[in-house]
């Protein structure tokens, strides 16, 4: 063996070694996954990797995601063999306030204890299995496409996360965009948490699945230095496929007690096994790298940013709320080059069709695999791309955990689900969303709007361009008057009072298709003498909590919340929010909802149905008076 191929070896040992000694002054973690992978880490680390410490969002920069985050061991031991962290802090392993968790995660300015937390290295949070490979997609799909750098995006994949549906969409979509740029190392170790996995050691599997989807396969010993380092060369040598290196490894590699034995998986030796296991190893180490730094090379030239020219569209104009989406998203590709747009196709009824067709280079086309669509747009977050996906609000909810692992990662992404609640009529059930703002408003630090006509729609989604966190468009499928001028103002966490008067008696709050419900009620009601007030709550989250309050006082306390939706985490339950630990201002809310599982039906019948049209707004409020 040379020189060079003996350090590597030396690396992968001190890299074992430290996956323990982390762990066992933890009391917890994962140090045979780790170990498992040491070498595959070590000849990346050593030879491969281009990356710049000190400034991580350089745009050249390889990324590294642990697919496999429960090996997060492993990747700061790399940290420690790289220079950027101390002994000192690679043996706070899962302690309380320390920036290394049990899985990984980017860098965040607070935590809970005020604190910063996370890692200025770590691109994406993992853990979730199944994430690290779509957001890699991302990565390259910015890479290969909109940058046009050579940098690779190398992703660490687990075995037992391969049976993951996501992984799968990850790979025909990689595949697809013919991403040379993407190399995945699976670490096929054989043993899951609670056993073998489904394909043992079966490398030949694994490797012409990767090949039915266009990739490129390399099957090798995961602890042959020489033939990593050939498997890594080959696949920088792909100039129109992704590489998949299947590794054989042993998980718990180099330790008697713990090599390939079942029942060791997120479990920490103790004091004295550790210490019999680091001898083993040949004892503690401090070899240290010189990661190579990537050339300074410069991102492929941007169009010039244009002004922003919102469209517009004339009062009492029937427009539907997602063409108005489409449009918008056109004018901000013109002020904003940096934008993209992504689709799971449908953006034929999403309307990015019109953003396909004027900036066809910054669309990316998904297909029907929701989950990548999400984490594809957090990696065009990570390369500070300004991202939007969007398609029908009932399928997000598949990628419901990429939302929330997105969150985590303090990812800025904006999503625009269309055809919401039953007012999309015909199409019945199954593709109705009724769950969706309550999952969206789940989602820490996130933004659900939810507008009502085309103008206001215009001025939201030129206000998600600029919103941290995970931002949420609810789009109406109907065409819907246009009540609002087209110079009129939207601020999130607003509200647009409709209907005032001195001698209102209760207020009706509602959004979207609804508040047109609401507008023919107040008709209704004023009809017969009756003067209610109406609020556009066009920000569900966060919720005008001033005007809510306004309203109660001036009306008794009586208020009447109208909603397509399942009466559970939606606009009634915002409302509901508001008044939490309030005692001063008196406060009665009926909560109008969807309560029965809903059939085809025209719209305004399935409206009629669920209870949330006007005639039943104007019931609704007669029994509260």
């Amino acid at each position: 063996m040379n020189e060079s191929f003996a350090r590597i070896t030396e690396l992968g040992a001190q890299l074992r070694v430290d996956s323990i000694r982390s762990t066992t002054a933890a009391g917890s973690g994962h140090p045979t996954s780790s170990m498992s992978a040491a070498d595959l880490m070590a000849v990346l680390l050593d030879s491969y990797l281009k990356y710049d410490w000190d400034e991580p969002h350089n745009p050249n920069n390889d990324r590294l995601i642990f697919s496999k985050g429960h090996a997060s061991p492993l990747l700061y031991a790399m940290y420690r063999a790289a220079g950027v962290m101390t002994d000192e802090e690679l043996l706070t392993l899962r302690s309380f306030g320390s920036r290394l968790e049990g899985h990984p995660k980017p860098l965040q300015s607070t935590g809970s204890h005020g604190t910063p937390h996370g890692l200025p290295w770590v691109d994406t949070a993992t853990g979730s299995l199944g994430q690290g490979l779509p957001v890699g997609v991302g990565m390259a799909l910015s890479g290969k496409y909109l940058d046009r750098l050579p940098f690779t995006v190398w992703v660490l994949l687990g075995d037992s996360e391969m049976a993951e549906g996501s992984i799968w969409e990850a790979f025909a979509k990689a595949g697809h965009y013919k991403l040379h740029n993407v190399v995945a190392i699976l670490d096929m170790n054989r043993l899951g948490q609670r056993g073998p996995t489904g394909l043992g050691w079966d490398a030949p599997t694994y490797a012409e699945r990767a090949r039915s989807f266009g990739w490129h396969a390399i099957e090798i010993d995961g602890h042959d230095v020489t033939a990593i380092d050939s498997a890594y060369r080959e696949a920088l040598a792909q100039t129109d496929q992704p590489t998949l290196i299947v590794a054989k490894t042993v998980k718990g590699s180099g330790v008697s007690l713990v090599a390939n034995k079942n029942g060791w998986h997120g479990k920490a030796l103790d004091a004295e096994q550790a210490k019999q296991a680091i001898a083993e190893l040949g004892g503690e180490r401090h070899v240290t790298v010189k990661v190579t730094r990537p050339d300074a090379l410069q991102p492929a030239a941007r169009p010039a940013a244009g002004p922003l020219k919102l469209p517009t569209y004339e009062a009492g104009a029937e427009v539907a709320v997602r063409k108005a989406f489409g449009d918008a998203l056109v004018a901000l590709g013109a002020n904003r080059p940096e934008l993209v747009v992504l689709d799971g196709e449908v953006s034929n009824s999403t309307h990015t069709e019109e953003f396909h067709e004027a900036y066809p280079d910054r669309f990316f086309e998904i297909y029907i695999a929701e989950q990548q669509l999400v984490s594809a747009a957090v990696g065009l977050a990570v390369m500070r791309k300004t991202a939007f996906a969007a398609t029908f609000a009932a399928f997000l909810s598949r990628a419901f955990d990429q939302i929330r692992m997105a969150a985590i990662s303090n990812a800025t992404i904006r999503l625009c689900g269309t055809h919401p609640g039953v007012s999309i009529g015909e199409d019945g059930p199954s593709q109705m969303a009724l769950e969706d703002m309550a999952m969206m408003r789940a989602v820490h630090g996130s933004t659900v709007l939810y507008p009502c006509d085309a103008n206001q729609t215009a001025q939201l989604v030129a206000s998600m361009a600029d919103l941290p966190g995970i931002s949420y468009l609810r789009a109406t499928r109907a065409k819907t008057p246009v009540i609002y001028a087209s110079d009129e103002k939207f601020p999130v966490g607003g509200s647009r009072t409709l209907r005032k008067s001195d001698d209102d008696q209760a207020t009706i709050v509602a959004a979207g298709i609804t508040l047109h419900e609401s507008l023919k009620a107040y008709d209704q009601l004023a009809s017969e003498g009756i003067m209610v007030r109406v609020i556009d709550a066009y920000s569900v989250k966060p919720i005008d909590v001033e005007s809510l309050h306004d309203a109660a006082r001036a009306t008794g306390g009586r208020m009447v919340v109208v909603e397509d939706h399942w009466p559970q985490g939606g606009l009634g339950d915002a409302v509901l929010d508001a008044f939490a630990d309030v005692t001063q201002i008196p406060h009665s809310v009926v909560k109008l909802a969807v309560r029965a599982m809903p059939t085809s039906g025209k719209p305004a019948e399935l409206l009629k149905d669920a209870g949330i049209d006007a005639g039943h707004i104007v019931t609704a409020v007669k029994k509260c008076l």
